[in-house]
């Protein structure tokens, strides 16, 4: 509790600052399927840059979300998966797809 009768919880902010950063939530659930290389990543989140995405995978390494493969080949090749921190998100994110679902309107399409 903090002053005012409000319940606050700093890991529970902590946790929507991190999933809620644009595109963390869309880098997450493209892994859940299973392991993926980085231009199919990529090429499966519309809109996101390579830049951003590098950024992205990162941070999600860092906090043991996501790990990064790597099979030294020949050629080297690098994916990344969910770590069990990672797969355990997936309830958490079903639960917003479904309020998406329920309480969002679909984006409308530019008239032009």
């Amino acid at each position: 509790m903090v002053g005012g009768g409000l319940e606050y919880s700093a890991p529970f902010q902590r946790a929507i600052e991190l999933i809620g950063k644009r595109w963390t939530g869309a880098v997450v659930k493209a892994l859940i399927p299973g392991p993926a290389r980085f231009n199919q990543l990529l090429a499966g989140i519309p809109g996101i840059s390579d830049r951003v995405l590098t950024e992205r995978l990162r941070e999600l390494e860092s906090e043991a979300i996501v790990e990064r493969l790597v099979d030294p080949g020949p050629p080297v090749r690098v994916s990344y998966r969910l770590t069990s921190r990672g797969h355990a998100l997936e309830p958490v994110l079903a639960a917003v797809s479904d309020w998406a679902g329920s309480w969002l309107e679909a984006p409308t399409a530019a008239v032009g």
